[in-house]
């Protein structure tokens, strides 16, 4: 255990202040020794593990910083059992190799595997939620450690039961993958395109990967330790879905505002979903917006994220995030909501 170790490094935004005390914990039997120890004494504590969801405070966290370092990946017979500490696109590209289907689409994905099921993570069409058999969770209130299958979980859009409440911690997934070595249905247009096929096709796993991959890193999203664009949470706002009722409302602003032209929206559960990207821009935030001398910028690649240049500290990264934030509210009426989970710091 160490003291007063700054958290910056285990950060993809390479932000954050100290810890009062860190633990690593390399197996699960460790980590769930660990936090029901730190639990029955009250401590407090933050579970970090790929930090690529996350952001920090300049102030720290006054506890003890539990970092989930358990690794093992199973595979068996279309089944993937992946510990909550294994580096997630390790995980993809595990399961590729194998020729295995299913996960391809989320490749490139940084962060552990662990924080998949909490944040509902998906990409191109594709959501970890449609994949998963059960998740190993240890219940925090009561010390428990148990198995659930995915209706317990409340899934929806970069959501879960488990991503607003600190009861319980992920230890491991299980997932049901493809044996033909195929991807799943590709239904994401600019994949589609990219790949040669139609929409709802499906390719070799490994052809989605490697395209997958080529269109993230053309945004700026495989994390690069020498491109600053790719020193972010990722995408930092989630696209917004505005209900039926707010609907007029929100295409009479950018009718007012841009004109006629065509509104990228896509029907969703309570509402129409909005490509929070697409916002950013028309409300007047460009790529690198403030410019290339400001310590926080937007990407020069991919104006959903929101970058550190090297510089930036926690409080002036969030203060361009609040500016773009409400920007868009005052041009168009739509509240973006942030992504990642704030650890002694707010929007």
């Amino acid at each position: 255990m160490s003291a007063d170790l700054d958290l910056s490094g285990f950060t993809t935004l390479r932000l954050g202040g100290p810890a009062t005390l860190f633990a690593e914990c390399p197996t699960t039997q460790v980590l769930i020794d660990v936090v029901r120890l730190l639990d029955a004494a009250r401590i407090p504590t933050l579970v970090l593990a790929g930090g690529s969801n996350l952001v920090i405070g300049d102030k720290g966290f006054d506890g003890v910083v539990v970092r989930v370092s358990n690794t093992t990946v199973s595979l068996d017979a279309g089944r993937v059992r992946v510990d909550a500490g294994a580096a997630w696109d390790e995980v993809v590209a595990q399961t590729v190799a194998a020729e295995l289907g299913g996960l391809e689409c989320l490749s490139g994905i940084p962060g552990s595997a662990g924080a998949t099921p909490v944040q509902n993570v998906g990409a191109y069409g594709v959501e970890i939620g449609s994949m998963i058999e059960r998740v190993q969770l240890l219940d925090r209130v009561t010390g428990e450690v148990r198995w659930v299958g995915p209706s317990e979980l409340g899934l929806g859009y970069r959501t879960s039961v488990l991503k607003h409440s600190s009861d319980a911690l992920v230890l491991a997934t299980e997932l049901a993958l493809h044996t033909d070595g195929l991807s799943n249905p590709i239904r994401y247009r600019e994949l589609a395109s990219a790949l040669g096929t139609d929409e709802g096709g499906r390719v070799p796993a490994a052809a989605a990967r490697e395209t997958v991959l080529e269109l993230r890193r053309g945004k700026g999203m495989v994390l690069d330790p020498d491109d600053h664009d790719t020193w972010s949470a990722g995408s930092f706002f989630t696209n917004p879905v505005v209900s039926d009722e707010s609907l007029p409302a929100v295409l009479s602003a950018i009718d007012a505002k841009l004109g006629d032209v065509s509104v990228p929206q896509y029907p969703a559960e309570n509402g129409t979903k909005f490509s929070a990207g697409w916002l950013i821009e028309r409300a007047g935030f460009s790529k690198g917006y403030p410019g290339e001398n400001a310590a926080a910028r937007l990407s020069t690649k991919h104006t959903l994220a929101v970058t550190n240049r090297g510089t930036a500290t926690a409080e002036g990264l969030l203060t361009l995030a609040r500016t773009v934030r409400d920007g868009v509210e005052d041009a168009f009426g739509v509240r973006l909501e942030p992504e990642p989970v704030m650890v002694n710091c707010s929007i």
